[in-house]
């Protein structure tokens, strides 16, 4: 099934209007480059309102792109915590490019520790960006998608959303919430008759990313170093297949996927098997530490 109606002009293809939550940098910044080149005027959100307007000129300076158009994009500062500004950004998308086609939720935050190590404070921060983030920036899109009959959401979880993990307790149960409510609104959609509005959970294993610069000595984080650690870059890539080629639960790299689901499937023999498992994750983890040489930022820091 295809998602996206091409309108053309020439030889140049306009897709319509994407947000990108999130898109300061890091992965968020990655996935807004390739929707522009891709034919999206893109909508470059983030808390850090500069940030998102340095991506947006970026963006605005790229060659043309795929289509021999040139690249679109514009910014606006965006707390995802808000629900109202959050449909407020899909009603601006609308205004400027005429559709929300795409709607990205990708902001996030990350605390590690024990579970009863978390303070208050940084629970409250991850569950009202990570999940009440992704709720209101879906709704907000589908408010906009469900009267047009057709969209797409793209909601970044995480492996950490598929299994549990040691030492990032929280932030696993965060995006176990985001993979819950994507999959039940998907449900919801096709119940109530919306067969072209797309709700697409794309997992990840652990990214070098912002979200990870401060954590190689950190060993509750050491899980996160434990498959392939990914480039911002190539999930992006992914996270476009997704857009044009909707799916449910997309995990990268798929092998990755296939093992913590069997974990998830047998609790009790990965409780077993956990000490053995974080031992390891700290060899990779200082193993990758020992690589980088005390270099934890690419240039797009």
């Amino acid at each position: 099934m295809r998602l996206l109606k091409d309108r053309r002009a020439g030889d140049s293809v306009e897709r319509g209007g994407a947000v990108v939550t999130g898109a300061g940098q890091g992965l968020g910044r990655e996935i807004a480059i390739r929707l522009a080149l891709d034919g999206f005027t893109v909508h470059v959100t983030d808390v850090d309102g500069a940030r998102a307007a340095a991506v947006a000129y970026e963006i605005e300076q790229l060659s043309p792109g795929h289509y021999g158009r040139p690249c679109s994009a514009f910014a606006s500062t965006l707390d995802v915590r808000d629900a109202a500004a959050c449909r407020a950004a899909a009603a601006s998308t609308v205004e400027r490019t005429g559709t929300l086609e795409v709607w990205v939720n990708n902001a996030g935050v990350f605390y590690t520790g024990p579970v009863w190590d978390v303070t208050p404070e940084q629970r409250q921060l991850m569950f009202e960006v990570n999940a009440h983030g992704t709720i209101n920036g879906s709704l907000a899109a589908l408010e906009t998608m469900r009267p047009a009959t057709h969209g797409h959401v793209v909601n970044i979880a995480s492996l950490a959303g598929l299994v549990g993990v040691p030492g990032e307790g929280l932030y696993s149960a965060t995006k176990h919430a985001v993979l819950g409510f994507s999959i039940s609104a998907l449900g919801d959609l096709r119940a109530a008759g919306f067969r072209h509005i797309n709700i697409s959970c794309v997992c990840p294993d652990g990214m070098w990313t912002p979200m990870l610069y401060d954590k190689l000595e950190d060993p509750h984080a050491s899980l996160s170093f434990s498959g392939a650690l990914l480039k911002p870059e190539d999930v992006a890539e992914r996270v476009l297949d997704v857009v044009h080629k909707p799916r449910a639960v997309t995990a990268l790299p798929a092998w990755r996927g296939v093992q913590v689901r069997l974990l998830d499937q047998l609790p009790g023999l990965s409780v077993r098997l956990m000490p053995a498992i974080l031992q390891i994750s700290r060899w990779q983890q200082a193993a990758i530490a020992r690589r980088r040489h005390g270099t934890t930022a690419p240039p797009h820091s």
